[in-house]
């Protein structure tokens, strides 16, 4: 299970052998039910968590009680509420398994000694924040600039394997799209071909 964890700190950063081993241990593994929370509105958020199998999805749900997903983490992704992880403030976040699931955890506290102990690893979570920063900025330009047709076809292309994972309501939650609109989109796709 840590394999794909060290795996995914090499593609960012360049570790020792002992140093990826010494910082891989300050993960906790934990399985996760499919349809449990990880995470739940109002809780602190007491981790940041790198998923080695199943599927997550995060989401906020708004005033009027609709669900709106921020992303989907799935193997080798990160997954946590980086605002109530870094303030210890309540989060406004769920992260819910939807599927049986299992991933590793580290908390503010082990981060924190990683930082000072191995310090390269500071700059893998600055080079992981700026690609973040850089896929929300996308995700928020797009959402303003382009289409559901548009964004769905581009979710579709740029993330295949998670389409047939995920129901009609969860994308079209993701897309900011009823599921009756998601499913004239695909009609209207359908009949193009």
């Amino acid at each position: 299970m840590k394999e794909l964890l060290k795996q995914n700190i090499s593609n960012h950063i360049s570790l020792s052998e002992e140093e990826t081993e010494g910082f891989c241990n300050l993960f906790e593994r934990k399985l996760i039910k499919k349809k449990s929370f990880l995470l739940r509105a109002g809780e602190i958020c007491r981790f940041e968590g790198f998923v080695t199998k199943g599927l997550f999805r995060v989401y906020h749900i708004d005033k009027d009680g609709f669900e709106q997903v921020l992303y989907f983490a799935t193997e080798n992704w990160w997954v946590t509420d980086i605002d109530s992880f870094t303030n210890e403030i309540p989060s406004q976040l769920f992260i819910e398994a939807l599927e049986d699931s299992e991933v590793l955890l580290i908390s503010k506290k082990d981060k924190e000694f990683a930082y000072t102990s191995l310090p390269r690893i500071e700059k893998l979570f600055r080079v992981m924040t700026q690609k973040t920063h850089t896929a929300l900025q996308r995700r928020m330009i797009d959402s303003m600039s382009k289409n559901a047709e548009q964004r769905y076809l581009e979710f579709s292309e740029k993330y295949p394997q998670l389409v047939q994972r995920l129901s009609n309501i969860q994308v079209a939650a993701y897309l900011g799209i009823t599921n009756v609109f998601l499913s004239n989109i695909r009609k209207k796709i359908t009949t193009k071909k």
